[in-house]
């Protein structure tokens, strides 16, 4: 490991932000804006005859996206709609796999109790899907404020599909950081709009 990698990864607070970014995937989606929107959205139905009319690789790309704009809100009751109830949520860090649904909430809500602010900038994404089963991967920013201090992360994340019964859910999320930087002091992160959307 490099000098300034080493560095970097020896600080408790860099764990905590590096874990949250890497136990979830996506693009930022109008979920994010205001969690509190959520009577504005289409009913249930509506979404799915939506769905059910627009082509899977499209459905795919739209439920990364809302999928990460509800875990960069915070609201889990929102995000376990896209997850699969026996989910595998590979990190970038050696340690074990985070295993089920329960499991990976409760990492979350951990985990999120310590950053605020935060955005995600998701690139580049790739999809593919074959009957029921998908793939997409993407390169992704993420910036946060960690104990007071500013981190941010450059990475990759890939995400398995399966179609269950008429709707995608996400059966595996993994997560790998190429590129970190961890400032000392900095001016706040705003929870407001993502970076961009690609």
């Amino acid at each position: 490991m490099t000098p300034f990698a080493t560095k970097c990864f020896s600080k408790p607070a860099i764990w905590i932000a590096l874990s949250l970014i890497l136990l979830a995937g996506g693009s930022p989606a109008a979920a994010q804006k205001n969690k509190d929107k959520k009577k504005d959205q289409p009913p249930a139905d509506e979404q799915a005859n939506f769905r059910s009319s627009t082509p899977d690789s499209q459905v795919v790309d739209q439920i990364v996206g809302e999928a990460l704009g509800y875990w960069q809100i915070g609201d889990v009751e929102s995000l376990h709609k896209y997850y699969a109830d026996d989910v595998v949520v590979v990190s970038g860090m050696w340690e074990p796999p985070v295993i089920g649904w329960a499991n990976y909430a409760k990492a979350y809500q951990d985990q999120r109790s310590r950053v605020t602010g935060g955005r995600i900038e998701r690139s580049n994404t790739l999809s593919k899907v074959t009957g029921n089963s998908a793939w997409a991967t993407y390169q992704f920013v993420y910036v946060a404020m960690v104990d007071g201090k500013v981190a941010q992360f450059h990475g990759h994340t890939t995400l398995i599909l399966n179609k269950q019964g008429d709707r995608w859910v996400i059966v595996l999320d993994h997560s790998s950081i190429v590129d970190s930087s961890y400032a000392n002091q900095a001016a706040p992160v705003a929870d407001s709009a993502p970076l961009g959307q690609h």
